[in-house]
């Protein structure tokens, strides 16, 4: 299909320094409709130095809650949990990257409902995690065909049991387990299958310690926000996160590395391979070996959500 934004960066048509048009979250969270959706959620809601209703987002079980009301009111999607310590994605920045992913592939709307797919997408998301954030959310919102691997059985295991909650996901949303480390693409694309998209989160520090030291760095920003002084050291993670969620030996650099060489190798089994990068200065190296392995097109699309900025690495061979 044609794409009217081929060989050009992707931002936001109508608010640069907000969520994705079609985001549901652009106003914020409607904390008495969530409560009222999803009761667990009532007890960490309280009103905050400003006289807002909020939560507090260094809590762990509190950002949990909130995950699971999003999901619940706005896309049908129950029972959704993580075991301790799984990493907890925020819902809307996750949905700003399902929203990018489908401009990219010149879908102009979502899914009028749960059983239409117009047109039929399937997508592949590496490292799904114990949340399975990204196939729940393309499945829910555009009616898309997902699959999702990771190397860890527990993960799996998890996300295994919210699709059985589901209906709208158990005949969209499949799993397959990573039995080796060492790659990405093989043993998961099967021959003779294509995918329109991959996505990916990928691991973003080299070490358990720069992994607690970038946690540190977000309680601290959560304080001030808040208006407190910043809290005292930790050595937990607030928004969670196991070993192959965070962090793997190299880190984001040479996780991409990885990624990109092995997409050279199955470039006739999928359209587009997508990445979220969170290092800005990952973003240079990376581009300069993709179009050095031969892909056609390459496009950093940026996503603002207040004063964050994340970017989506995206290339194609074909």
């Amino acid at each position: 299909m044609s794409n009217p934004n081929r060989g050009k960066n992707i931002r936001s048509r109508r608010d640069p320094k907000g969520l994705h048009p079609r985001n549901l979250h652009q106003r914020g969270y409607d904390f008495p409709a969530l409560t009222q959706s999803y009761p667990p959620l009532a007890p960490y809601v309280k009103t905050n130095a400003y006289g807002n209703l909020s939560i507090d987002f260094s809590d762990p079980l509190a950002v949990k809650a909130i995950n699971a009301a999003l999901l619940k009111r706005y896309y049908n999607i129950i029972g959704w949990d993580i075991p301790e310590g799984a990493l907890c994605p925020p819902i809307p920045g996750r949905v700003d990257y399902i929203h990018y992913i489908a401009e990219l592939l010149g879908i102009d709307e979502p899914a009028k409902g749960a059983t239409e797919s117009q047109p039929r997408v399937a997508l592949l998301d590496i490292g799904t995690g114990a949340n399975g954030i990204y196939p729940i959310l393309a499945c829910a919102i555009y009616g898309w065909q997902c699959v999702g691997s990771d190397i860890s059985s527990r993960s799996l295991d998890n996300v295994a049991s919210i699709i059985a909650r589901n209906p709208v996901l158990e005949s969209r949303f499949t799993l397959r387990a990573q039995d080796n480390t060492n790659h990405i693409f093989e043993g998961i694309i099967q021959p003779g299958e294509f995918f329109d998209v991959s996505v990916c989160n990928p691991p973003f520090h080299a070490s358990q310690e720069e992994a607690l030291k970038g946690s540190q760095r977000k309680l601290n920003n959560l304080a001030r926000n808040r208006g407190e002084q910043a809290p005292p050291k930790t050595p937990t993670l607030n928004f969670g996160g196991m070993e192959a969620e965070l962090w793997c030996k190299g880190g984001e650099r040479m996780f991409l590395k990885k990624l990109i060489k092995e997409s050279q190798i199955f470039s006739a089994q999928c359209r587009w391979f997508t990445c979220l990068v969170s290092k800005i200065d990952n973003i240079k190296p990376a581009t300069k070996l993709i179009r050095k392995l031969g892909a056609v097109d390459v496009r950093k699309i940026e996503m603002k959500q207040g004063n964050k900025i994340t970017r989506i690495l995206a290339w194609t061979f074909t």
